[in-house]
């Protein structure tokens, strides 16, 4: 019986499908703001958007995925201020903000492909369903939730007595520490804005019934949702980070437009740390996944350490914890393959004991520091059998790690890099982060000296031995 923990009743619920005859599941999930790369906290959502994928189909059910591509409407600020996102980028980088959609979007995939991440049955991009956004908004507006102001249409809290139910926030403490000097055509400070229309310099921008506008980050979610999934689907999937404003607005949405709660069960991951703390451009810390493949790790050993901690449980990311992961993943990989096309049999009993257990770990919540330990007792067993080996690649269709992988000969860089080196660079890095260039070319000097050299490229920083 599979288990999930839902964030709306703050419970683990037994999961049944809308669709219960067809066994079909119908999850949405909230995709990236295409204006930069993803780092690997962004990528650990996407990992376990991806293993629950896999968890459900290995329980037999079929799956329609929808996930979406913010290119326009999010704005610096998730209280409706400041510039989109997309147009920043795009001015800083001297380009249209199409080419930084197309830009980051590419590089998006590029990292699923890493991390062995299958893509949802459908992609959706918010400029491509500016329609469907409207019309939902009108629908709002004419049930009595929406109202128009200068600067655009928003959403009626008051109107909404069940507003705060999945952050359960207290609204009253919230109205009485808001910001009321944002926006005083609002009639309450958690109104959020549904439509907003365009100043005259603003790049994206589309006619509608309310002149030219352009959608707010939380209506796109719901429109497209409705279009692909229907009124009501199964799960809704994100980051913790989501659940007071982004989650939190779409139900309200949804209920202003449809008068119901879109998604039966609310799933979310919670936040990684880097070395116990924070990430932060200011520390130097936020890594992508080339990052990590520059420094001569596999993108999978990030799958890997993924899966060491729940994912309703922060996860701690650290140079040291990575190199662990990577040793762990070689070393499984080289048992798994130690079993394969080996002619002693394993009786079928013991077989299922491990199927069942690591079913039982999945199940639980997709609980797979559980499931990763039941794959280590099945891959030690004393006899080399090709029914472990089918067994092990069995399980991986879940873990996706690609455990029949042969691993690479070769040292990684980690491995050859001297500890002062590495240390250099790290503080280069920082250097770079805080644009100070001054310091980040005399640490390049000392690296040239002690015989490095260092060259910056869009992924980060590489080195040569010299």
């Amino acid at each position: 019986m599979l288990k999930l923990y839902n964030t709306l009743t703050r419970k683990k619920e037994k999961f049944e499908p809308i669709d219960k005859d067809k066994k079909i599941v119908k999850i949405y999930t909230c995709g990236p703001t295409v204006y930069n790369y993803a780092h690997i906290g962004n990528m650990r959502a996407y990992i376990f958007m991806d293993t629950l994928r896999k968890v459900l189909k290995y329980n037999g059910y079929n799956l329609e995925h929808v996930m979406n591509i913010t290119d326009v409407g999010h704005l610096t600020s998730d209280a409706d201020e400041g510039e989109d996102k997309m147009e920043k980028s795009a001015k800083a980088q001297k380009k249209s903000v199409y080419e930084i959609a197309d830009m980051y979007t590419k590089a998006f995939f590029n990292d699923l492909d890493s991390l062995n991440i299958q893509k949802p049955e459908h992609i959706v991009k918010a400029t491509e369903h500016i329609k469907e956004m409207e019309e939902y908004v009108k629908e709002i507006v004419e049930n009595g939730y929406g109202y128009e102001t200068s600067k655009g249409i928003y959403f009626d809290t008051s109107k909404l007595k069940s507003y705060g139910e999945l952050s359960k926030i207290n609204i009253d403490n919230q109205k009485a520490g808001a910001r009321i000097d944002v926006d005083k055509e609002k009639k309450n400070p958690l109104d959020f804005a549904l439509w907003i229309k365009a100043p005259k310099e603003h790049i994206m921008k589309w006619d509608s019934k309310f002149g030219l506008c352009y959608p707010g980050w939380h209506i796109e979610c719901s429109a497209m949702s409705r279009k692909y999934l229907g009124e009501k689907f199964d799960i809704h999937t994100g980051g913790v980070d989501h659940i007071p404003i982004h989650h939190e607005n779409e139900i309200a949405q949804s209920k202003g437009a449809t008068g119901i709660n879109p998604a039966n069960i609310w799933m979310h991951v919670e936040f990684l740390l880097i070395d116990n703390g924070k990430m932060s451009k200011s520390l130097g810390n936020v890594y992508k996944i080339s990052q990590l493949e520059e420094r001569g790790f596999e993108a999978l050993s990030y799958r890997y350490l993924s899966y060491t901690s729940h994912y309703r449980n922060k996860l701690n990311f650290t140079w040291e914890g990575l190199k662990s992961s990577q040793v762990s993943l070689n070393r499984l990989r080289e048992l798994t393959l130690s079993h394969k096309n080996k002619e002693c049999r394993v009786d079928d009993k013991i077989l299922d004991e491990y199927r069942q257990k690591f079913l039982n770990a999945i199940n639980d919540d997709i609980n797979m520091p559980v499931a990763m330990s039941v794959v280590w007792e099945a891959v030690k067993i004393d006899k080399k059998s090709d029914d472990i080996f089918k067994l092990i690649m069995e399980f991986d269709k879940v873990l996706s790690l690609k455990l029949d992988k042969e691993n690479d000969k070769k040292e990684s860089l980690i491995e050859k890099l001297p500890e002062d080196i590495k240390e250099l660079l790290q503080k280069r890095e920082v250097a770079r982060n805080k644009k100070d260039y001054d310091l980040s070319d005399l640490i390049r000097d000392k690296l040239k000296e002690k015989g490095y050299i260092v060259k910056d490229s869009k992924e980060g920083q590489k080195i040569e031995k010299v």
